[in-house]
């Protein structure tokens, strides 16, 4: 179906090659993942398939690229596009239309297909968001912008579906629906579906071929099962295979490796349910209880909010919310998407104001204080770091609300910010032009520089590899050094399981449950009401029966021990 063939490619003004002479060959029917670190190649080989370059995006092209039998460079980019769809991961560029039957039935339209608006009706269908058909684009989410912009690209029923990062804004439960529904599109249909993923488990659980990009090169392709299992080479490329798999590397023992590693969870329950259990031992509660007479440093009382659209009819967005924030906490927001959380700490910042109901932040009325004023106290770092650009540095960046503020001695701020950040010798460069990872850097060093009480994270590792997010739990670490407490509305439930004190569950606008990690990843129920998917080594913690839920990779490797002859068969460090 595609033929890569010695394929380099170096963007104007740049001498380094983005692709240096990539070899690959794709066959018709395959689900296939494309891995590798933040700037590795990936989307760049990805855009040569459908002929955006070297059409499109200009630049040194050498090598030939085939989509069966055509080559790319030699047809234009709308004629391929009938038979290789791309959602790319800045998706909403992609959204065209005021509605979102509009928008499915767009691609269709243009080409002046009589069924454009019965093929819009079934990609929404195929995507489940048929329900939200007649809404404007401007009142979803944007996981609902996520579905919409594969609906659209679906419309056109191509061969060859193309897309990048599919779950990156997408809460557990539609992620897993997208993958099914890709699936299905594979399987039936006969769809040649490339995925650009960073996430281990769905690759595990539905793709058939894995390639490793590195430097613009291919490493390898290789069948699912072998390529995750290559746990050493993975994490050297900052690749990080699921949970299960890692696990069962640091604890194989020449018994259990013959039969190769785990990669998925039934699997990895029927490898570790080999290895005996240690003596359990007691639980404890592992978020902090706030003393009642402890003044809060954020409250809600009874806080309401509705939005109206161009209908001027009244939307409900969030339910009378009642809760409080102490200082030292960090209390992670989760919940499917439209669930409120973005409003909620929206309306701590000031952006939004409540219809009704009170939000204080630190004795301050939120209701009556303007965003400005806020400033002083609370920082919003918002979900696209380029919307905290304004300068052509990061130094400038980080100095803006220093030197509007008439801060004394900011360049000691400054300098610290940057250090702490691992941003010095970036600092002369535009913050545009970095890769996904160092763009988030950028943006919790202009939070922090700041100097507020509160910062207020919108989804912080999203888009990003593994090895950049585990950078950016390290970062949250250092915010601790800067704020008193740190608030983040996420998708992640490994972030959440690994960094978070307090998590509060949202739903439809309200808040469903407040507790720690053992009171929420713990209750199946709540857990399929708010369409939240446990981390892959709590649910295996759970699905072997151990006494208490494990929260990470070395809670389970310590947890078990596997005894072979006189000695340890693993050694675990």
């Amino acid at each position: 179906m595609i033929q890569v063939k010695d394929v380099s490619f170096t963007y104007p003004g740049s001498e380094e090659k983005v692709l240096n002479h990539a070899n690959l060959s794709i066959d018709e029917g395959e689900f296939i993942a494309i891995i590798g670190g933040n700037g590795s190649g990936k989307s760049t080989l990805c855009k040569t398939f459908n002929g955006l370059i070297p059409q499109f995006y200009v630049g040194d092209f050498e090598g030939e690229v085939q989509l069966g039998d055509r080559e790319t460079s030699k047809y234009s980019v709308a004629e391929l596009s009938k038979d290789i769809g791309y959602v790319y991961q800045d998706f909403e560029n992609q959204i065209m239309r005021p509605t979102v039957i509009d928008d499915a039935s767009f691609a269709p339209l243009n080409f002046g297909l009589k069924d454009y608006q019965e093929r819009g009706l079934w990609a929404l269908e195929v995507t489940g968001i048929s329900t939200i058909a007649n809404e404007f684009i401007w009142q979803l989410s944007g996981g609902q912008k996520h579905l919409l912009a594969i609906a659209a690209v679906l419309s056109m029923k191509p061969k060859v579906l193309i897309v990048d990062e599919p779950v990156a804004q997408l809460d557990p439960q539609h992620a897993e629906e997208v993958y099914k529904v890709l699936k299905k599109l594979n399987e039936e249909l006969g769809m040649t579906i490339i995925v650009i993923e960073h996430h281990a488990e769905f690759i595990a659980d539905y793709c058939h071929s894995v390639v490793l990009m590195d430097q613009g090169r291919i490493l390898w392709k290789e069948p699912v099962k072998t390529a995750l299992s290559k746990v050493d080479e993975l994490v050297l490329h900052g690749i990080y295979p699921p949970q299960i798999t890692q696990a069962a590397n640091r604890m194989q023992t020449t018994r259990h490796h013959c039969n190769g590693l785990p990669i998925t969870l039934a699997e990895g329950i029927e490898y570790f349910c080999h290895f005996p259990q240690v003596i359990p031992f007691p639980y404890t509660e592992d978020r902090q209880k706030v003393p009642t007479k402890e003044q809060p440093i954020i409250s809600f009382e009874k806080t309401a909010l509705q939005f109206q659209d161009l209908r001027r009819q009244r939307k409900q967005v969030l339910h009378n919310i009642h809760t409080s924030f102490y200082e030292g906490e960090r209390i992670a927001i989760v919940g499917n998407n439209g669930a409120g959380k973005s409003s909620l700490i929206k309306l701590i910042a000031g952006i939004v104001k409540p219809t009704s109901g009170e939000v204080k932040v630190l004795n301050h009325t939120a209701t009556k204080a303007s965003p400005e004023k806020l400033g002083k106290y609370v920082s919003y770092v918002y979900q696209n770091p380029e919307e905290m650009f304004i300068e052509d540095s990061i130094k400038k960046e980080i100095e803006l609300f220093l030197k509007a503020r008439k801060v004394p001695d900011f360049e000691e701020t400054v300098k610290t910010i940057l250090y702490d950040f691992a941003l010095s010798e970036l600092q002369d460069k535009d913050a545009r032009l970095l890769s996904g990872g160092q763009k988030r850097r950028v943006s919790l060093a202009i939070a922090a520089a700041m100097q507020p009480h509160i910062i207020l994270l919108d989804e912080p590792t999203a888009n990003l590899d593994i090895a950049t997010k585990k950078h950016v739990v390290h970062m949250l670490e250092t915010l601790k050094e800067h704020v008193k407490t740190i608030i983040i509305a996420t998708h992640d439930m490994q972030l959440v399981a690994e960094w978070a004190t307090r998590i509060i569950v949202m739903h439809k606008g309200e808040i469903i449950a407040d507790g720690n990690r053992y009171d929420i990843f713990g209750d199946e129920l709540l857990l399929q009401k708010a369409g939240l998917i446990i981390p892959q080594i709590i649910e295996l913690s759970l699905k072997l029966g151990l006494p208490k839920p494990l929260y990470t990779i070395e809670e389970f490797c310590s947890y078990f021990h596997s005894v072979e002859g006189e000695g340890l068969a693993y050694e675990y460090v």
